[in-house]
This record gives C-alpha cells, structure tokens and sequence, in this order.
C-alpha cells in the first residue's frame, strides 16, 4: 500500500473478525503481514484501535495505516503486458523471455505477477482513473483482484501463459490442468537435422541434488512423455514444434538434450550459444471456465527465435 486506506463495512461483511474482513480487502498482504500490521496498531475501527479479532459490525470504518514492505508476486507494478485475450473470467497473455512468472528469493519485483497485479487493480491504484467495469459504493475500496497462474513458464522460456481473474476461474482452470485436459504446443529451434518428421521422445524425469542441472533423466525418476513434429529443416538446425502429454519440470529441454538434439540457447543442458533460450509457447487449447467452449490462443515464435534457424 501507498497511503492510508479507509473501508466501510458493509452488510454482508458484518459478523466477520477484522483480521477476516482486511484478509479480503488487502490481498496483496500476507496474513502474518496483517496479523503483524494490526498487532502494532495499524489499524483502527471507528476511530479506535482494533485487535484482530474484533467483530466487525454493518457501518463500521476500518483504517489501515500506509506501509511499504518488501516487494511480492501481489506488488502491483505499472508495466507493458501483451495481452492476447481479456474477459471478466480471464486474460491470456505472451510472457517475454528473460522474465519471471513469479518473485524469487533473489528477485523481488519486475515479475509478471507483478505487472498483473497492476493491470487488474489499476483503477484503484491510479487516482483519477475510469473505472472498468463496475464503480464501487461510496466509501467502499473495491477488493483487491490477485492474478491467479495456473501454470508457468521457465524465466528463459516466451510464451502463452493462461491467468484466471476470479477464484472460480482459478478453481476450474487448475482441474482442467490437473487433468490434461489443456492442449499446449511449443515451438522450438533445436541442434541438429532430425531424419524422422514425427518422433515420441518418453524418459523419466527427477531431481538428483548432487547434479547440474539437478532436473534430468533418471532411471526412478517420474514417467514423462512429449510428442515432437518437425516443421522446418535447416542446414544444421531444426525447426519443431513439441507437445508435453506430461509436464515435468523442464520436461522439453530435457527430452530434447536426452535424445540427442539440445534447444539452441540452452545453456543448462548443452544448447548451442544464442542471445535466448528458442523455446516458445506458441499454442495454447482449453475450455473457457465460465462458458465451456473450446477456446485457441496463437502466439507467432518471435524473430530472435527464428534466427536461429540460419
């Protein structure tokens, strides 16, 4: 948060304990963040100082005090999202290569969680702005919408990235997930010439802590399958598109280094040297939450991609 915030409680929140009600309002806080902020008195009801279990009644005000903190995957940023759908339930958006999904350890801002905790808030967070699609009542703060990934993408990896915008998206995407019923295809530009159009690369995939990369084949490793096409042919490059039937962690680049032939700019598992990694998330397949139709994002592989081919 940037200043003070000041909400009404209305009717259907009544009954609720402050640490609850603001759990609701203030998404973008952790609930030890709350449970801290409110145990220091940073938060006032009706004037007064509140404990986080107070009850909260129908016409209260609730007042948070302004604090920074740590940046997290729920700081809003102001930055340029390629937005390739949008709808109440959901956007699909294009992550670029080079950016992370999420906010690490070592990374605390800059992230597309970030700029998609903007981009869903900004009409809260930009004083002045027209609303989107609906005005709040007057004195109520409208509730903070925290972006929900059902998926991700390695930081290195470009591509179509599904974020649901409700919790009932969130619900139904990540069953749909879960049970592979979401078709995604990827492009990517590989070493060397296949002499097969079709291939089904199927090796197991686990994590040895002594290794580097600690993610690769190993013989008691997770069952993991990926179907390779090949689209275009180069003198010393191939162009496929891949299709992972499982999705283990860094399940293509592996296949793809396992079976003789590394993504172009894989760094990690024997690629040759490119300026990025030539693995796209080109297609992505799935049945909308809200309606159940059958829905198809594209994505064109990016030129510096393509470049590899020659």
């Amino acid at each position: 948060m940037t200043r003070p915030a000041t909400f009404s409680v209305e009717a259907a929140s009544a009954g609720l304990r402050l640490d609850e009600f603001l759990a609701g309002r203030l998404a973008e806080l952790s609930r030890m963040r709350i449970a801290s902020m409110v145990a220091r008195g940073g938060c006032a009801v009706n004037g007064a100082q509140a404990h986080a279990g107070l009850r909260l009644r129908a016409g209260d005000v609730v007042e948070v005090e302004a604090r920074g903190g740590a940046p997290n995957s729920m700081t809003p940023e102001a930055a340029p999202l390629d937005i390739v759908h949008e709808d109440e339930h959901l956007l699909v958006v294009v992550k670029p290569a080079g950016v992370l999904v999420h906010p690490t350890l070592g990374v605390k801002s800059g992230t597309l969680a970030n700029a998609l905790a903007y981009h869903l808030n900004r009409e809260s967070i930009d004083e002045g702005a027209a609303p989107i699609n609906h005005t709040p009542a007057p004195g109520v703060a409208p509730p903070f919408v925290r972006p929900g990934l059902v998926h991700r993408l390695d930081r290195d990896t470009s591509g179509l990235l599904a974020v649901a915008r409700t919790q009932a998206a969130l619900s139904r995407l990540s069953q749909h997930f879960q049970r592979r019923l979401v078709e995604k295809r990827y492009v990517a530009v590989v070493s060397g010439l296949l002499g097969e159009d079709r291939l089904t690369l199927v090796a197991p995939i686990g994590r040895d802590e002594g290794a580097s990369p600690p993610w690769g084949v190993l013989p008691g490793g997770k069952p993991a399958e990926t179907r390779l096409r090949v689209l275009e042919r180069s003198a010393r490059r191939t162009l496929v598109e891949l299709e992972p039937v499982t999705g283990r962690t860094n399940q293509l680049r592996i296949h793809c280094a396992h079976a003789g032939h590394p993504v172009v700019g894989d760094r990690l598992y024997g690629g040759e040297p490119h300026a990025r990694l030539c693995l796209h998330a080109a297609r992505l397949s799935f049945r909308h939450p809200a309606t159940n139709v059958w829905v198809e994002f594209v994505s064109e592989a990016p030129a510096e991609l393509l470049s590899a081919l020659a």
